[in-house]
């Protein structure tokens, strides 16, 4: 009769529940996964919305994205060395420094965009080369070698701009990166070749699975994660595209900010790199076990100095869309805050700190928050003072979340 009873249950078992029981087991084995971080944007943006109705219009909404961009591209190459359980102090400063080039070349030297901009990310290419190297080769500890490469890159970047100069820039194609928007048709199209990628990804990955004979996630429930990325994204695309400007005739703001595109092609890129190739797979050992992977043959050397390589690179894109967004560079930026949101940002969105576990959409979600607490407390009037403490304490959950799961995993606890 039992038997009968758990057929007629497992026939009528929906996509939803699937979804749920499959989400609950990772759940008890310890991998959290990207909920936590879900969780408080839904309830931080409830929040915001309903104290500030403002905080939902379509203008802030694209603000959002924008101030957070930076912040998510720092993260995005943090998470390279997080997920080795190493850290990297001197991202932010990285970033500053080579936007700092960036600004040189540009204004004072006349130089054009796209050979300023390969400089500064070969700048960004040397310093984590360095980084990395000497975490390396020497055996100084990240934590001690990145924070000499803080002070020493915060003297450099003042050496660069002579000691406080504040840089303008002009360049018409780098200010647009961060304040102009791309045509709502195209915005379209970009929605329909992002979701279709998405739609053959998955198929692919479920009729692999079906040919090794391999149990997992069924049709429908593959189709109701379609659904849902159709559902989110075709909602921000439509948000976007709606006119925000209060003078449409003198000034329109129609379409996604262009710096949407370059963080979405950043996130596919990075994504594709762990999860599709051998040096993605060689992160995630390394991170678990060195000395395990190192006797698996797996180069550990390496793999380390290109997840500083990569760190301090993507800091100098990151240093890009700052001075974008802000036309100018000046001894600042990539300071104050900028290290610490990078790296709460990454935690926050799921990333372990313990190494070996976490995603380039950790990145992304954990800016998202970040960016929310910052733009939601700014609307309500709140000090720079008390959105860091909000952050922290923010920060101090995911940390304390991603302990105790990690704990749950261990055996026998």
């Amino acid at each position: 009769m039992s038997a009968v009873v758990t057929d007629k249950f497992e026939a009528t078992s929906s996509p939803v529940t699937e979804l749920v029981n499959s989400y609950v087991g990772r759940v008890r084995s310890g991998n959290m996964g990207a909920l936590p971080s879900i969780i408080a944007l839904a309830v931080l943006s409830v929040v915001f919305w309903i104290a500030r109705p403002v905080f939902m219009t379509q203008g802030n909404f694209a603000n959002l994205l924008t101030q957070g961009a930076a912040i998510a591209v720092i993260a995005m190459g943090l998470i390279f060395v997080l997920l080795l359980g190493e850290i990297d102090l001197s991202a932010g400063f990285a970033s500053g420094v080579c936007a700092a080039v960036l600004a040189v070349l540009l204004t004072d030297k006349g130089w054009p965009w796209y050979a300023a901009v390969l400089v500064s990310l070969l700048t960004g290419v040397a310093i984590g080369l360095i980084i990395g190297t000497i975490v390396v080769k020497i055996g100084i500890p990240s934590f001690v070698v990145t924070l000499a490469a803080f002070l020493a890159l915060q003297g450099v970047a003042l050496k660069i701009m002579d000691n406080g100069r504040n840089i303008s820039i002009h360049d018409e194609t780098i200010v647009a990166i961060a304040n102009k928007n791309v045509a709502p048709w195209l915005g379209w199209v970009m929605y329909v070749v992002l979701l279709a990628g998405f739609a053959i990804v998955q198929y692919r990955k479920l009729r692999a699975r079906t040919k090794l004979g391999l149990t997992g996630e069924t049709a429908p429930v593959i189709a109701l994660r379609i659904a849902a990325v159709a559902v989110v994204a075709g909602a921000a695309v439509l948000i976007l595209n709606d006119e925000r400007s209060r003078n449409p005739a003198i000034n329109s703001l129609k379409g996604m900010p262009i710096v949407v595109p370059l963080i979405v092609a950043l996130l596919l890129l990075w994504t594709f790199v762990l999860n599709r190739t051998s040096f993605g797979r060689h992160i995630y050992a390394v991170g678990g076990s060195a000395e395990a992977a190192r006797r698996a043959g797996i180069p550990v050397d390496r793999i380390k100095i290109c997840a500083f390589v990569l760190c301090s690179t993507m800091a100098a894109v990151g240093g890009l869309i700052a001075a974008s967004r802000a036309n100018s560079v000046d001894p600042n930026t990539g300071g104050s805050d900028v290290l610490l949101t990078a790296v709460g940002a990454a935690v926050i969105g799921g990333t372990s700190l313990f190494g070996g576990r976490g995603r380039m959409l950790d990145a992304v979600l954990g800016a998202a928050v970040v960016a929310v607490i910052n733009n939601g407390m700014g609307l309500m009037g709140y000090s720079a003072g008390t959105k860091f403490v909000v952050t922290g304490f923010v920060l101090l959950l995911a940390a304390g979340v991603d302990a105790l799961s990690r704990k749950r995993a261990l055996p026998g606890s």
